[in-house]
């Protein structure tokens, strides 16, 4: 297991660096060129390093300032690696349509990873909490709150029909 755990942290490293580094052509070093992407925030998967580059380029013009941090150590096995993370930064311009709020942000997360033979790094998921970054962000109403309650209502959850 060690000596799976070394290139694993490698390449964890680098990828976390590339999310910060604000460098798009970074994901290249460590991603195959065919790379499949899905985080909370993709409505479909992403390809190859471009696409990943891209969304990051996104994620900077929106939190400047942001960081993507090793939370603990990587977990890995022989082709599989899962690296704990956090998120910090300060949404300064708009995203996805939204607007900027000015408001911190502090998300923890999860990559898991699927790594070639070659190491570089085939297929990636991101998982995080989206509704706690949109409570963080003022964007959604807090957990267990009359404000989320109401905003099941209408969507429709909640709401039963009596039989009459």
């Amino acid at each position: 297991m060690a000596d799976e755990l070394e290139p694993a942290a490698q390449v964890a490293t680098g990828f976390l660096a590339a999310w910060s580094g604000r460098d798009a052509a970074a994901f290249a070093e460590i991603c195959d060129p065919g790379v499949h992407y899905e985080d909370p925030l993709t409505t479909t998967p992403l390809r190859g390093p471009v696409e990943l580059g891209e969304h990051a380029t996104q994620l900077w013009g929106a939190f400047p300032d942001v960081r993507v941090e090793a939370a603990d150590e990587p977990s890995a096995g022989a082709r599989a690696i899962a690296v704990p993370c956090v998120l910090h930064g300060t949404h300064h311009a708009p995203l996805g349509g939204l607007p900027a709020t000015g408001r911190g942000l502090r998300v923890h997360g999860v990559f898991w990873a699927e790594r070639g033979l070659d190491g570089r790094l085939l297929r990636v998921r991101a998982f995080f909490d989206l509704w706690d970054a949109g409570v963080q962000l003022g964007l959604l109403p807090a957990r267990g709150g009359a404000g989320e309650k109401a905003l099941f209502l209408l969507r429709g959850f909640g709401l039963r029909a009596t039989g009459r």
